[in-house]
C-alpha cells in the first residue's frame, strides 16, 4: 500500500480527497499547512511515497515546502495543485522541485492518473536500486558525454566523484535537449513539448532552468561548452565540443 501525504488547508477538500484516495487503496495522512508537512517528512523521511501539495497554504506556501524538501535532499515525488489558468504557478512549482502539476479544479480520475504515474517512477527507482532485482539500463535511460553520465531512470547526474540529484523536470528538459543534440531549440518548444504549457507563457523559467543545469554540467558555468545560448532562439546542447 502506497502512503500519500496530502497537504491541503481546505478541510472539506482534504477530507474528500482522503476518502477517495483511501477507496483506491492508498494510505493517506493530511497536513493542513506547510510547517506540519515539513515536520512529518523530517520525522519520517521514508514513510511517504508521494506528496500531493497545494500551492495556497497558510504560513509556508507550496513553493516553499517543495524547495525546502529538495534543499534537504528529500526527493519524494511531489504532485503540485495549482490555481486554474496560472501558468506562473506551474513554472514556480517546477523551479521549486515539483515533479508534476494539476490545475484546480480537477477531475478525480486525472489526479489518480497523475499520482499513479509518479508512484510508478518511484517504484522503478527502487527496482534499479535493488541488487536482488537488477534492472539493466537501456541506452534511453543513460547518456554519457565528456566524462559525465546522466542516469534518467534514477534522476542522477554523475561527474567524477560527484552525484547530483535531478528533479523530474530538470531531467526531462535535459533529455529533450539531448534528443535534439546540435540543433537550436526554441524556448517555447521546450515549454510546450516538455511541460505542456501554452505558447504565451513567460519563457524566463527556461532560462532559470538552464542556469541551474549549467551549474551541474559545466566546468565553467559562465563559459558553457555544452548548453549553449542561441541568441534570439533558445539553446543548443553539444555533447563533445570541438
Amino acid at each position: 500500500m502506497s502512503a500519500v501525504l496530502l497537504v491541503e488547508d481546505e478541510q472539506h477538500l482534504a477530507v474528500g480527497l482522503q476518502f477517495n484516495l483511501e477507496a483506491e487503496g492508498y494510505e493517506v495522512e493530511i497536513a493542513p499547512d506547510g510547517e506540519t508537512a515539513l515536520a512529518l517528512l523530517a520525522r519520517s523521511p521514508n514513510r511517504f511515497d508521494a506528496v500531493v501539495l497545494d500551492v495556497m497554504l497558510p504560513g509556508k506556501d507550496g513553493f516553499e515546502v517543495a524547495s525546502e524538501l529538495r534543499q534537504a535532499g528529500r526527493f519524494v515525488p511531489i504532485l503540485m495543485l495549482t490555481a486554474r489558468n496560472r501558468p506562473e504557478d506551474v513554472l514556480r512549482g517546477f523551479e521549486a522541485g515539483a515533479d508534476d502539476y494539476l490545475p484546480k479544479p480537477f477531475e478525480l480520475a486525472i489526479l489518480l492518473a497523475r499520482l499513479r504515474g509518479l508512484l510508478r517512477r518511484r517504484e522503478w527507482f527502487h527496482l534499479t536500486q535493488n541488487p536482488a532485482e537488477p534492472a539493466p539500463a537501456t541506452s534511453a535511460d543513460v547518456f554519457t558525454f565528456a566524462g559525465k553520465t546522466i542516469d534518467f531512470s534514477n534522476l542522477e547526474l554523475h561527474a567524477g566523484d560527484r552525484t547530483v540529484k535531478l528533479t523530474l523536470m530538470e531531467a526531462e528538459l535535459l533529455r529533450y535537449l539531448i534528443r535534439h543534440e546540435g540543433k537550436a531549440v526554441a524556448r517555447r518548444s521546450m515549454l510546450e513539448e516538455v511541460w505542456g504549457l501554452r505558447e504565451d507563457t513567460d519563457t524566463r523559467a527556461i532560462d532559470n532552468f538552464i542556469v541551474r543545469l549549467r551549474k551541474y554540467l559545466e566546468t565553467e558555468p559562465a563559459n558553457p561548452r555544452h548548453l549553449l545560448t542561441v541568441r534570439g532562439v533558445g539553446y543548443r546542447f553539444v555533447a563533445e565540443p570541438g
